[in-house]
């Protein structure tokens, strides 16, 4: 049984909450670059130029990509084979995330209540969610969620007769309506499948895939490929102001479902899609 110390936890996720904050992900570059390049638009060109300079000082000066630093969402990998010693995994989660807030100064945009709106002060409570793997490994992927793009999500539960045509639909329709709300060019999280609530846990776990890294399913694959090529068709373009780059990748996660339902989550995410992955 291998033993992992509370403390390595708090240290990973204080460092994970500044690092997704101050820089985007080597995959992220790599797409907004490529974007750059295909985009037709002189406008479209001048604000993706734009978007990588706030990025460079961004990283070179350790201040926030964006203003809005999110909610920290958490997904928990944990081997069954693994002991967490010295405390609770998710209380030493929370505090990893309070000191990641507080030293890091990013904004904190927690509130304790969703009426009475008081201000937690630290960032803190996240969202955690676990899963238990073989092994005795733990891997933490960590990705602050902002609100311009979350509060332009949607959840369908659609009837198995709509199909995938239907689904499609669904998400290009989603992303129309999102604009320039939800800060293009976007990566769109897609959960297909399941419940509920695993639909759209399926989506916002989408976000944290490497992007353009395709779904092993060559039919889902093909559907991915085509969504992109729709949703770049729409010509809301980078910040909203019109291009042919409006998506960077579209990104679906599915699962088996009941034969009465076919339920569709989209988590519409902005042009920095923030997500550190970190095995302890």
């Amino acid at each position: 049984m291998r033993k992992i110390e509370v403390e390595k936890v708090v240290s990973a996720v204080r460092e994970m909450c500044m690092e997704a904050n101050y820089f985007l992900s080597e995959d992220m570059k790599k797409a907004l670059g490529e974007a750059a390049e295909r985009e037709k638009s002189p406008l479209g060109c001048q604000i993706l130029g734009q978007l990588k300079e706030n990025l460079q000082i961004a990283g070179s000066q350790r201040i926030p990509i964006c203003q809005d630093t999110g909610m920290a969402v958490v997904f928990v990998e944990l081997g069954q084979e693994a002991e967490i010693v010295g405390g609770f995994l998710g209380d030493a989660i929370q505090e990893g995330v309070r000191q990641g807030y507080r030293e890091g100064y990013l904004r904190k945009s927690v509130v304790k209540d969703p009426f009475l709106r008081e201000n937690t002060g630290d960032n803190t409570p996240a969202v955690i969610h676990y899963q238990l793997v073989p092994g005795d490994g733990l891997r933490i992927a960590l990705a602050p969620k902002g609100f311009g793009s979350e509060n332009m999500s949607r959840i369908y539960m659609l009837k198995p007769a709509d199909g995938m045509e239907g689904a499609k639909e669904a998400i290009v329709r989603t992303v129309a309506d999102a604009g320039p709300n939800a800060c293009p060019p976007f990566v769109v999280g897609v959960g297909i499948g399941g419940t509920f609530e695993k639909a759209a846990l399926m989506a916002k776990q989408a976000l944290t895939r490497k992007v353009g890294e395709g779904s092993p399913h060559p039919h889902i694959r093909e559907m991915e490929q085509e969504l992109l090529g729709r949703i770049n068709d729409l010509g809301i373009g980078p910040a909203g102001l019109g291009g042919t780059v409006t998506a960077l990748a579209v990104h679906i996660n599915t699962y088996a479902t009941h034969i009465a339902g076919l339920p569709l989550a989209v988590n519409m995410c902005c042009h920095v899609n923030r997500h550190v992955v970190r095995d302890l």
